[in-house]
């Protein structure tokens, strides 16, 4: 991952990192390290990029074919915070959490490719935590990213009291989910209501067990803003997860047509959306959040949808960056599930 020559008339994104990882040479490895580690990156994005993909550098990066890291900066944690609390133009802050099985390397290109599908207008900071990047490590993962919750509370306090933000987004995938909800739940338990009152926390594929959920959001209540969930009935990798997790229901894999998630919904100040018809990146339909975005992003508006079921009954992208979600519950062509829809 080391730096190439800044190829002139290329697509250009700057990206903020914050990781929990031992560094490992010129990368990072599985384990836990013992402080976080601050990096500010720019990266190339290919002319041939494809909405959704990912263009992975070989050894020999070309920057006309695959992304390419053009500048790498470590930051000091004053220097990192400053840069991470400057609002995007809409007056919005993005943290991006990553899920199960992702390497750092790959949690970087997969902002990236998220940041050039749809620009935010700032730049997005990526979290990453320490997960094995491997598919045998579930379980360690599980535990990696509850270890994490002290790390990614202190980075959102420490944006949101720097921050003249109007918002700060939470957008979280997969254990990313877990995490993000692990870390609301213990800010409310701190009486950080003031963060809190701030943040818009959107779940996609949440790898979260059904029942522990309802504790998790009993314990965090009604948010200012309504957690938006984007759910898939057919999400190959939520159901292994739901195996190796005893035969529980997984959160990512909610039946928006049932009367009992409508009501949940509603009780909870949810925002769950079924995203089964989008065609995602990945042959699990695990990732499909990544398809979702696309240009055309549009200032927040100011009347958000209110909690409640809803479907994406479309396939095209919805114009909206993951951290203006507000956007897409809005714009996209949503249909909403009543309690006596079947």
């Amino acid at each position: 991952m080391q730096p190439i020559k800044k190829e002139a008339g290329l697509h250009q994104i700057t990206l903020l990192a914050a990781t929990n990882r031992t560094r490992e040479g010129s990368g990072y490895s599985s384990e836990r390290g013992e402080k976080l580690t601050f990096e500010l990156f720019q990266l190339s994005i290919p002319p041939n990029h494809k909405r959704s993909q990912i263009e992975y550098p070989v050894a020999a990066a070309d920057p006309n074919r695959s992304m390419a890291i053009t500048v790498r900066k470590t930051l000091e944690k004053r220097s990192f915070v400053q840069e991470a609390a400057i609002p995007s133009d809409d007056g919005t802050v993005g943290i991006f959490v990553h899920g199960y099985n992702y390497t750092y390397q790959e949690s970087l290109y997969r902002l990236a490719q998220i940041a050039a599908d749809a620009p935010f207008g700032g730049h997005p900071i990526l979290f990453s935590w320490p997960s094995e990047g491997r598919m045998a490590g579930y379980l360690a993962d599980r535990d990696a990213a509850l270890s994490s919750r002290d790390d990614l509370s202190w980075l959102v306090t420490s944006i949101a009291g720097a921050s003249s933000a109007k918002r700060i987004v939470l957008f979280g995938h997969s254990v990313g989910a877990f995490l993000i909800m692990e870390t609301l739940r213990q800010l409310k338990l701190e009486g950080r209501e003031d963060v809190l009152n701030r943040l818009m926390v959107v779940l996609a594929a949440p790898d979260i067990d059904d029942d522990l959920f309802r504790s998790q959001i009993e314990a965090v209540g009604h948010m200012k803003i309504p957690i938006t969930i984007f759910v898939s009935k057919n999400d190959k990798a939520l159901a292994i997860s739901s195996i190796l997790g005893g035969e529980r229901g997984r959160i990512g894999r909610l039946n928006v047509d049932s009367p009992g998630v409508k009501a949940a919904a509603e009780r909870y100040g949810l925002r769950i959306i079924d995203i089964t018809a989008v065609n995602g990146p990945d042959g699990l339909g695990h990732d499909r959040y990544a398809a979702l975005f696309g240009p055309g992003s549009r200032d927040m508006p100011n009347n958000l949808p209110s909690a409640g079921a809803y479907v994406f009954d479309v396939t095209r992208p919805v114009g909206a960056t993951p951290f203006n979600l507000a956007v897409a519950a809005d714009s996209a062509d949503l249909t909403r599930r009543s309690p006596a829809s079947r």
